[in-house]
């Protein structure tokens, strides 16, 4: 004869194994396997990012007390950091930008501008938000981040020995799919025919 806990853990081991039967599907979508050439522009650019820490981030005195002269780096690696600075600076304008339809990710990887258009914006603070800019300040930023998408996919060519100038439509390419990944819901992205669609 169970006890009353022995039949309460008897009740709910049923109830689970009864439960089992019953659990929702489960949906496991598998990413694919990234190519190598993806690969290897992720792992550039990630060590663009990398140099980008070690310039913003260098210690001007020594543990000694003494002030150490700042390590040099090249105008390449400045400008690469710069990039990545502008569109880090941006990426609160962009997101704006593709969440009202005025900008989209083409397949070059690099923004493109539509109408901006304010009529569909049913939102009073929408509409405010969409007031704060004119179009002048618009063309800038999707301009200043272009110049900077283009420099840092130059960037991956350049450090990377594996990659010749030939290589730059690839990753343009894979940019491409990346800024459309990282892109929310509703977002306009270029299809590879072509053919501008909402995600």
């Amino acid at each position: 004869m169970l006890n009353r806990t022995g039949s309460g853990i008897v009740a709910l081991g049923l109830a689970i194994v009864v439960s089992g039967c019953t659990l929702a599907k489960v949906d496991v979508n598998v990413v694919s396997e990234r190519t190598a050439l993806e690969n290897q522009v992720l792992g550039t650019y990630n060590s663009l990012s990398e140099d980008m820490l070690l310039v913003a981030s260098v210690r001007g005195v020594s543990p000694t007390g003494t002030i150490d002269a700042p390590p040099r780096h090249s105008p390449e690696q400045l400008d690469g950091t710069k990039a990545l600075e502008t569109i880090a600076f941006h990426a609160d304008d962009v997101d704006v930008f593709k969440r009202f339809g005025w900008v989209g990710e083409n397949l070059d990887g690099l923004l493109t501008a539509f109408p901006r258009e304010t009529a569909k914006i049913s939102s009073e603070d929408q509409k405010a938000i969409a007031a704060q800019y004119n179009d002048a300040e618009f063309q800038q930023v999707i301009k200043e981040v272009n110049q900077a998408r283009d420099l840092l996919m130059l960037r991956v060519v350049q450090t990377n020995e594996n990659f010749t100038i030939k290589d730059l439509p690839a990753i343009r390419t894979v940019f491409a799919r990346i800024n459309r990944q990282n892109s929310a819901p509703g977002a306009k992205v270029q299809d590879s025919d072509g053919r501008w669609l909402t995600l």
